[in-house]
């Protein structure tokens, strides 16, 4: 890869990791308008340990808080230990069905057209869950029931295009929870899957013996961990001021745009 390449790459990873917009979309425009092959393993290993360096960082007190009352019993803490639980159950489906239909997706479903529909499909689905359900529940109201079937939606990003930001985040305003509340959710629940992909990849470049540029390698990790933990905080700041119309209008240009490039 070149240097250009990894910039351009690791940013486009680590603005859009946490945007209800798909990464997937964006890294195979971007790589369809340069002519770039794709990325490659090493590649995706280093922009996943970098955006999860970057959710990490960003949530580290409420990740702390989370842990905290397991580590000392001493501490009172019954919310933040629910929530730590709901997480941890939550992101099970996902992970499961991660490790059986990985393959089948990467042989499968990563076609242009496919994913400019799914782009297109879920993000007036989630113009549908913003504008009519309510949006009373906040994240301290976060049960079992709601984050497991948050994490069953998961599962559908899986499927290049979904978002696994843009689905979750759907579910949560599906079930009442106000934007804010269901995005950072959404971005906590990130972290357990993020670890699994990036834990698979780095098994798989050890079996295949894969050859690593350990100067390129830091460089994707850094630059995908600055832009994700900018996007965080960005994106949690522009919801409070915009809502999510404005990437729902902007899903609906990139998925078109796809389909451009696909024709």
């Amino acid at each position: 890869m070149t240097f250009i390449q990894i910039v351009v790459l690791a940013l486009i990873q680590g603005l859009t990791e946490f945007l209800p917009v798909s990464s997937s979309a964006h890294l195979i425009l971007g790589s369809k308008v340069f002519g770039w092959p794709d990325q490659g393993l090493v590649f995706d290993v280093a922009t996943h340990l970098g955006t999860l360096l970057a959710v990490l960082v960003y949530f580290r007190k409420d990740l702390f808080n989370m842990v905290r009352p397991w580590i000392d019993t001493g501490i009172d803490d019954e919310p933040a230990r629910r929530l730590g639980k709901i997480l941890i159950i939550s992101s099970v489906p996902a992970i499961v069905a991660g490790g059986f239909l990985h393959g089948w997706v990467e042989a499968s479903l990563r076609d242009v057209q496919i994913i400019a529909l799914t782009t297109i499909g879920f993000g007036l689905l989630l113009w549908w869950a913003d504008v009519r359900f309510p949006r009373a529940r906040v994240l301290s109201g976060m049960d079992m029931r709601s984050g497991v079937l948050i994490g069953l939606a998961q599962i559908l990003a899986l499927v290049p295009g979904t978002s696994r930001s843009g689905i979750t985040i759907t579910m949560g305003r599906l079930l009442g929870f106000d934007a804010d509340s269901a995005a950072r959710f959404s971005f906590l629940l990130s972290i357990p899957i993020i670890a699994s992909a990036g834990g698979y990849g780095v098994m798989r470049m050890l079996l295949n013996d894969a050859s690593i540029d350990w100067q390129q390698f830091g460089l994707a990790v850094v630059l995908s961990g600055v832009a994700g933990w900018f996007c965080i905080a960005a994106f949690l700041a522009l919801l409070k001021r915009v809502g999510l119309m404005p990437f729902v209008l902007y899903r609906l240009a990139l998925g078109i745009a796809l389909l451009w490039v696909a024709y």
